[in-house]
């Protein structure tokens, strides 16, 4: 973690509504139904801005020959991204987490391509340079032990990156709050200990000032959708007057 974090210059977003939680909040089905309900009013889209290393790995494993154990080993090698180690990372882990956040502002570049066009986003999930770990979207190589130069090099590059992206204020985050045991039993096969970390950070973060929707992922779904609309719609109102 980021003992302290610089100011950050904001670069608002008028166009930019983003979901935030833990696993088993509810991110997936909000966006989804958010979309739904959306379109009709006009040009929407969903964005994805986690890193994506299972999409990578399932790619790089459907390659002929080699694919499959090469592409297992990476993924072992980002998963070091999401915990701190007293190992120093080799070469090969530093190389694949930095590439996975290059791979990150590329899609995050993408979005702000649609915001200048006047496209309303919804993104599951949205970078931040308070916190490290890819478990909270915030810089991979904060998160581990960096000692070699090279990896020094990367991981300060990598916090620019993310600072550049955290500049960039969500006109609205809509943060969907819920309890580890909770997030366990919708998502039993993800471990119970990174759930507790994310349950705790994600509450925390402030996402460079953002205006924040806090709601519980545990109350009835259709009173977070309801309610999550008509934030939706208020700050779209207040972004046009």
């Amino acid at each position: 973690m980021n003992s302290s974090s610089p100011a950050l210059p904001r670069r608002p977003l008028a166009h930019v509504i983003a979901v935030v939680g833990c696993d088993g909040s509810g991110k997936s089905t909000l966006t989804t139904d958010l979309i739904s309900r959306l379109r009709p009013m006009g040009a929407v889209e969903l964005f994805y801005l986690g890193q994506s290393s299972g999409a990578i790995g399932d790619r790089i494993k459907s390659l002929p020959l080699l694919g499959a154990p090469f592409g297992r080993y990476l993924m072992r090698k980002a998963a070091r991204a999401h915990s701190k180690e007293k190992k120093a990372a080799d070469t090969l882990t530093t190389l694949v987490i930095y590439l996975l956040s290059l791979w990150r502002a590329h899609k995050f570049r993408r979005m702000l391509a649609l915001c200048r066009r006047d496209v309303l986003v919804i993104t599951d999930r949205y970078p931040q340079a308070e916190v490290s770990g890819f478990y909270f979207d915030g810089p991979g190589l904060g998160a581990v032990n960096t000692q070699s130069w090279l990896a020094r090099t990367l991981a300060a590059r990598e916090q620019r990156l993310y600072q550049w992206m955290a500049s960039h204020v969500p006109a609205l985050v809509i943060r969907l709050n819920i309890d580890a045991d909770t997030a366990h039993a919708r998502k039993p096969d993800h471990k119970l200990a990174m759930l507790e970390a994310k349950t705790t950070v994600i509450p925390g973060l402030h996402f460079n000032g953002a205006r924040i929707l806090d709601l519980d992922g545990r109350d009835p779904y259709g009173q977070v959708l309801d309610t999550a609309l008509k934030a939706i719609g208020d700050t779209v109102k207040a972004s046009a007057a």
